[in-house]
């Protein structure tokens, strides 16, 4: 168990063998043996190991093991290998951490996932998605208004959402995968909030549209405009912008990404699809946002982050119950045991905003 831990936990530092050795004081062959389990590192080395790989010595001896089963990457073309490893075993860590939480409870209060439609008939065009976004509003109390914590309505219906730091230079683009038949979404936190929401509502769309789409529809295409229709419903837009324009102001464009959280080039998109400008207004708004230089970076501030806390507080419930005592709470969320007590009597109000 050591040997795969700290073989995982090197992944995600992005160390080599040669690096983690010379940080620990022993020959990378040594470090290939522990990893191989030909030997065991003793307490000083542990030690050391767990300050070069910031884990605490407990990540060594976890009993819980997960696996992410049906791992679908959207990342871009410059994503280095070594990143999405480095992803993957933050992801593992996290996910282990929730299952051996969800494991101390005797009726872990997290409801699974359930379609929240039922899709009997093939999908037989995009134009036929908004409708299905709205049907999954509908279904989940949202009605037609702005969705504005997205990943809280995930987690309340089951849909484990996890955030990654490994994704310093923001290139990944977003991770579906299951654990223990919980289906996990991963987006960073170097993104800014409406490409985050935009990639939650997306993978979402795969966990509603799969399967039911017909024979030469996109998959891809199909989740992106399941994304962009449930964060902005059709109805919605036309009440905004008016059911037919010639043009559009950016600054409408601008208003409707900070009330919606989704992209003024999403929301250029949304309005084509809806039919409220047409196909070559869009494409003449396109080239004046690459003109001004919005294509790769919009005017304003970037969109508010989201964020989740349910991890956290469903440790401290837990803590609150005597499901689970203070040390390991800690180990639960991956601090000191001093830091921890700090974080409790509130002397740490904005600790562990990603755990």
């Amino acid at each position: 168990m050591i040997g795969e831990r700290l073989k995982r936990a090197r992944a995600a530092m992005g160390l080599s063998m040669q690096a983690l050795a010379e940080q620990v004081g022993v020959s990378a062959n040594m470090i290939k043996k522990y990893e191989h389990g030909i030997s065991m590192p003793g307490s000083p080395v542990l030690i050391r190991l767990s300050k070069a790989l910031d884990v605490r010595a407990e990540y060594f001896f976890r009993p819980v093991k997960v696996e992410l089963k049906g791992v679908e990457y959207r990342k871009r073309s410059t994503t280095s290998q070594g990143v999405l490893k480095r992803i993957e075993a933050d992801v593992l860590d996290q996910a282990e951490r929730w299952q051996e939480l969800a494991n101390l409870w005797p009726d872990f209060p997290i409801q699974p996932f359930s379609p929240p439609v039922t899709l009997t008939k093939p999908i037989a065009s995009l134009d036929d998605i908004d409708g299905i976004a709205d049907q999954v509003r509908s279904a989940w109390g949202l009605g037609l208004n702005p969705i504005p914590d997205l990943i809280d309505e995930l987690e309340t219906h089951g849909v484990l959402v996890l955030i990654t730091e490994v994704d310093v230079q923001a290139k990944f683009d977003g991770l579906q995968a299951s654990v223990a038949n919980t289906p996990v979404i991963v987006v960073s936190g170097a993104w800014p909030g409406d490409r985050q929401r935009f990639t939650l509502a997306h993978e979402l769309g795969h966990l509603v549209l799969s399967g039911h789409l017909a024979p030469g529809l996109d998959e891809e295409k199909a989740c992106n405009r399941f994304a962009s229709a449930f964060l902005l419903p059709t109805s919605t837009l036309r009440k905004q912008l008016g059911s037919q324009r010639h043009t559009l102001e950016a600054r409408e464009l601008y208003l409707l990404k900070l009330e919606y959280g989704l992209s003024m080039q999403a929301c250029l998109y949304r309005a084509a699809d809806a039919g409220i400008i047409s196909q070559g207004v869009r494409e003449r708004m396109f080239m004046q946002f690459s003109g001004r230089g919005w294509r790769k970076k919009e005017p304003g501030e970037p969109y508010r982050q989201e964020v989740t806390f349910l991890f956290q507080q469903l440790v401290y419930r837990a803590l609150g119950e005597g499901i689970l005592g203070e040390s390991k709470a800690a180990e639960l969320l991956g601090i000191p045991v001093f830091q921890f007590h700090q974080a409790r009597k509130l002397e740490l109000t904005d600790a562990f905003a990603h755990q």
